[in-house]
This record gives structure tokens, C-alpha cells and sequence, in this order.
């Protein structure tokens, strides 16, 4: 009889969403939806729901760094990700971390505004994260508005997605994954750069407001099948198929902008 595959333990260090739709509470719907055991260390407290954010509290640094140093002593951690670091001095606690703990697998997914546009990220905390924490990143996952902040120029079609793509890794990453999900366009396309190659990721786009945390949830899909042992492409294309089949499905729950379905 074949051995049972080993239970992977997948880490979230990640800001906490009362609503359930983003940050760590989506990212630990979605490493049990790929049989990942999720942990996790909550840098920030937001009060929101689908309608908006409306308050948010961040943590002491010195206490995320505590509790990543205590997951880490106890599991084996196959990969991380980051969300929302709301601060340089979070930022810099998190990079320490990282530092010591030495993930083989961290998913940076640079967090800087809610689906509402309510800030998560200081103003002046975009150059610690480039100097910081994305030279430590096996894969940096922005969206086009954070590509825009962490390079300084537009970004708004294809070419200048796979220009972002090239000089996020030009900062130290890995490899970086700029979503297109903000273009117009029959698709929604993301374009991954994987260090030396280039490879377009497509789907049909879906008419729904219904999107709220497919940031948090794509990058936590990423990271569960890094965990697993599949390839960076691989694992990118996989979680951009169950992306889209989240959104496709998303239950329609609240009055604003609802959750996607982490179950897909």
C-alpha cells in the first residue's frame, strides 16, 4: 500500500478581515481547500465588510515577529506568503523573520489598498518593502496599481505588464506575477516572468462585482501548491484556473462588493 502524501504546512503573515472575504481568513479557506494546513501571524486588524473598511488597527511589530518565530519552532514550514504589512516597521520585523527562518517558498503579494480603496500600507512604507522583502521573494504577485507604486510608472496594457514583470524581478525577486484583472479586454490576462521567461496566463473575463480578495486568494492558491511540492509555473496556473473558477461562483454574499467562493 502506497504511503499517505505527507500533510504540508503552508504560513500566512497577513492582515485579518472581519467580513472572511481577504487576508488571512481567506488565505486559510484556501490552503484547506488545496489540503494544506494553514497557520498564520496577523500583522493588522481591519474592521470591513463588503461595503467597506472602517477601522484598522496594526499589531506591534516585535508581536508578528513572535508569532512567526512560534510557528516556525514548532512546524515545518514548506511556504509563505505576505498580504498586508501595514507599516516600515512591520516590514522590517517580517523581513527579519524571513531572514531566520529562511522559507523555501515566500509569496510576496505586495498589499497596499482594499478592494474599496481604504489604505493597508503606509505611504511611506512601498520603498522598505522593494528594499526589504521582495529581494527574499520567490514570487512577488502585484496587481497593476501596485506594480504602478513599486515601479513608479503606469501600468496599462500587456507590454508594459511584461516591462513591470521584468523589473520587479530586476529588484531582487525571483519572479513576479502581474495581474491584469483591471484591464479592459475579453480576457483577463496575467502575465508571470519567471526569472528568464515569459508566459501569458488568460481566462474569460466574468461580469460580477463579486471579486473581493482574489488578490489574497490567488497568491494563497500559489502558495498551497508551492507547499505541494508543484513547479513556480505550474503552481501559477493551476491557481489562476481556480481563481477563476472562484470568481465564476462567488456566492453573493453582502450589500457591496462580496466574496469569492474559496471552495471552488
Amino acid at each position: 500500500m502506497a504511503e499517505p502524501e505527507a500533510l504540508q504546512v503552508a504560513l500566512t503573515i497577513a492582515g485579518s478581515d472581519s467580513g472572511g472575504g481577504a487576508g488571512i481568513q481567506a488565505d486559510l479557506k484556501t490552503f484547506q481547500r488545496f489540503g494544506v494546513y494553514g497557520a498564520s501571524a496577523i500583522t493588522l486588524v481591519t474592521a470591513q465588510n463588503t461595503l467597506g473598511v472602517r477601522g484598522v488597527q496594526l499589531l506591534p511589530p516585535e508581536f508578528v515577529a513572535q508569532q512567526i518565530g512560534v510557528v516556525t519552532e514548532d512546524f515545518e514550514v514548506s511556504a509563505a506568503k505576505t498580504g498586508a504589512l501595514g507599516s516600515v516597521e512591520i516590514i522590517e520585523a517580517v523581513t527579519a523573520a524571513v531572514e531566520a527562518h529562511a522559507f523555501a517558498n515566500l509569496v510576496v503579494d505586495p498589499v497596499m489598498i482594499s478592494k474599496h480603496g481604504d489604505p493597508l500600507l503606509a505611504p511611506e512604507a512601498g520603498d522598505a518593502l522593494k528594499t526589504h522583502l521582495l529581494p527574499r521573494a520567490t514570487l512577488v504577485t502585484p496587481n497593476l496599481h501596485e506594480a504602478a507604486a513599486l515601479l513608479g510608472r503606469a501600468v496599462g496594457n500587456e507590454a508594459e505588464m511584461r516591462d513591470a514583470a521584468r523589473a520587479v524581478c530586476d529588484l531582487g525577486a525571483g519572479a513576479a506575477l502581474v495581474k491584469g484583472g483591471h484591464l479592459p479586454g475579453g480576457d483577463a490576462v496575467d502575465v508571470l516572468y519567471d526569472g528568464s521567461e515569459f508566459v501569458r496566463l488568460a481566462a474569460p473575463r466574468i461580469d460580477t462585482p463579486h471579486t473581493h480578495g482574489t488578490g489574497c486568494t490567488y497568491s494563497a492558491a500559489i502558495t498551497a501548491l508551492l507547499a505541494r511540492g508543484e513547479t513556480l509555473v505550474d503552481a501559477v496556473r493551476h491557481a489562476k484556473d481556480f481563481i477563476s473558477r472562484a470568481i465564476a461562483s462567488a456566492p453573493g454574499l453582502g450589500h457591496g462588493q462580496g466574496p469569492v467562493d474559496h471552495w471552488a
